[in-house]
């Protein structure tokens, strides 16, 4: 059984997720350095994370709702209902001979800057459970 404690732990919660998938692209991408025609490939983590959080805080205030004026017209794809972000491919860089643009230097750089993310929002969470834990503590002695 999970007690959801705060709206902000189902976020970090999601961030992780998205995290994860991120450094296993960085990781594929890096492991794909040799492949001919091989293209990076990444995902659009802060798009994602801003639907997630619309969806968790009920903030949809931002979203241009699109006009349906007659009833036979299609419905609007619903963005926050993918649980998958946008993947994308990472093409700022000259291909090589043999067609593939992965740069490991790129590579390595954004997955430390992924690991440091990882590690921050592991500490934010292990706060917030701290933070929630003593005020249980605090109310058991007063009882």
């Amino acid at each position: 059984m999970s007690i959801n404690i705060s709206r902000s732990e189902d976020l970090m919660t999601k961030a992780l997720d998205y995290r994860a998938i991120r450094q296993d692209m960085i990781a594929s991408n890096i492991a794909n350095a040799d492949t001919p025609f091989y293209r990076p490939r990444d995902i659009r983590f802060e798009d994602a994370l801003a639907l997630k959080k619309a969806e968790i805080m009920g903030d949809n205030s931002n979203q241009l709702k699109m006009a349906q004026t007659n009833s036979k017209h299609l419905k609007p794809k619903d963005e926050s209902s993918s649980k998958i972000p946008t993947t994308f491919f990472r093409d700022g860089h000259m291909a090589r001979n043999d067609g593939n643009s992965v740069d490991i230097d790129v590579e390595t750089t954004e997955m430390s800057k992924n690991s440091v993310m990882f590690n921050a929002l592991i500490q934010a969470y292990k706060s917030d459970q701290r933070i929630f834990r003593s005020v249980l503590d605090a109310s058991a002695k007063t009882s």
